[in-house]
């Protein structure tokens, strides 16, 4: 059993690898994406997003990197638009998405809202899923 803070979604994010995996692919013309989490990007103002924001679009693809070397924290996950950084997945929420990075899980993300908000931790909100 799982003891940290995220043991609820590890525990549906393992179940719903297993369902996905287990499942015959749908029809090319139907697409399922079952969102195992929805957070605000950590580091707005110190990497590449705040140069980046007129480019961003909601729905653009991202790609998560998981980083076990970081000094800072063992389960960080790097975000990146077209090869660009933006910044981790918030500590408090990556602690899941590291586990099944770890385990081969192919997990996407994408820009799910912009908004131009005083405060930069705000600013950017992307959907990891599962497809």
């Amino acid at each position: 059993m799982l003891s940290t803070p995220d043991a609820p979604l590890a525990c549906a994010l393992a179940l719903a690898c297993g369902a996905v995996a287990a499942q015959p692919a749908p029809p090319t013309s139907a697409r399922v994406m079952l969102v195992v989490q929805s957070t605000r990007l950590a580091g707005f103002a110190h990497y590449e997003a705040a140069t980046l924001w007129d480019a961003l679009r909601e729905g653009d693809a991202l790609v998560l990197h998981r980083e076990p070397e970081n000094p800072h924290d063992p389960n960080a996950v790097r975000v990146e638009w077209r090869g660009h950084m933006l910044g981790y997945v918030p500590r408090r929420n990556n602690a899941a998405l590291a586990w099944a990075l770890d385990r081969g899980q192919a997990l996407r993300a994408r820009i799910a809202r912009l908004r131009a908000h005083p405060n930069p931790a705000r600013r950017i909100v992307f959907e990891v899923y599962l497809e």
